[in-house]
């Protein structure tokens, strides 16, 4: 290989590596722009009415999922990773649906002998 073969090899390299870099950067962008959308969402959520204490939290839940993927996925690269780490990350969601599906669930089955402080405002 001559020195004008060698030369090219890089330049056509680093353009490629540019490109790479411009597309990344893209991608970060529409990630980031998603999880300011989502933060924006939950605020406004907070002058929503809903229907009940669990439709808002299932609400609050499912923005809150949205975004953990997305920084999960592309800030921490878990897309590119092998299956154990998929295995880990959907046990560890299922494991906090479960606590919170029991908190919820236990919401009106108070501990006998106990009274709340304050009445619950919605």
């Amino acid at each position: 290989m001559n020195q004008s073969q060698s030369s090219q090899s890089a330049s056509a390299s680093a353009a490629h590596d540019q490109h790479d870099d411009a597309a990344h950067k893209k991608v970060y962008w529409v990630v980031g722009a998603a999880l300011l959308a989502g933060t924006l969402i939950t605020v406004l959520a907070r002058e929503w009415n809903f229907s009940s204490v669990m439709l808002t939290v299932a609400v609050a839940l499912f923005v809150a999922t949205v975004k953990a993927f997305l920084v999960c996925g592309y800030f921490m690269h878990l897309l590119s990773e092998k299956k154990v780490v998929y295995l880990t990350l959907a046990a560890t969601v299922a494991f906090a649906i479960g606590m919170v599906g029991l908190i919820l669930w236990s919401d009106k089955d108070p501990i006998s002998g106990t009274r709340p402080k304050t009445a619950y405002v919605p």
